[in-house]
């Protein structure tokens, strides 16, 4: 039985579910502060015209969760699993934000929390792809516990470019 991309994981602030077409409201909601991509390559992602054809790669994933708060119930973000080209048979975490105001707390770790249990249970490791600007993304990656492993050219989207990739393995992961 292959890895299931779009599982239904819930924790005690945060449940991630798959992406479905009638979440862009809310998630564009959650996107749509200048300040979310403000550290990020797409820095104008907050725009409709830029985060529509965003939003309908990660539909067309099959493989992108929603975070929704489970105070509010309201979309936050989102993330996805993801397998990169230069690493079949693996899985990878990216394609990944959160509303700014869930920034420097204990958000980001519990939806990676969730996300790496599940991807534990099939991988002995799980990559992370990171803009080598995306100083914000690499600090919280490292917190994880991930480590620097490479640097590489990749089309992770629609062209090649530059990233940081990051490894964490089952062993070293500290829930």
């Amino acid at each position: 039985m292959g890895f299931d991309a779009q599982p239904i994981l819930k924790g005690a602030t945060l449940t991630l579910r798959p992406l479905a077409p009638d979440d862009y409201d809310g998630l564009y909601r959650a996107a749509s502060n200048p300040e979310t991509w403000a550290g990020h390559p797409a820095h104008d992602r907050h725009k409709p015209e830029v985060f529509r054809p965003y939003f309908d790669m990660l539909l067309a994933s099959r493989a992108t969760l929603v975070v929704i708060d489970n105070g509010s119930g309201d979309i936050i973000g989102c993330s996805r699993y993801y397998t990169a080209p230069d690493r079949p048979g693996t899985i990878s975490i990216g394609f990944t934000f959160l509303e700014c105001r869930y920034w420097g707390g204990t958000v980001n770790r519990a939806m990676k929390a969730l996300m790496l249990a599940h991807a534990f249970a099939d991988f002995d490791a799980v990559w992370f792809h990171i803009d080598p600007t995306n100083i914000r993304s690499q600090k919280a990656t490292m917190k994880l516990g991930a480590r620097h492993g490479y640097d590489a050219d990749l089309a992770l989207g629609p062209v090649p470019a530059p990233w940081k990739v990051y490894r964490l393995d089952r062993e070293d992961w500290q829930t």
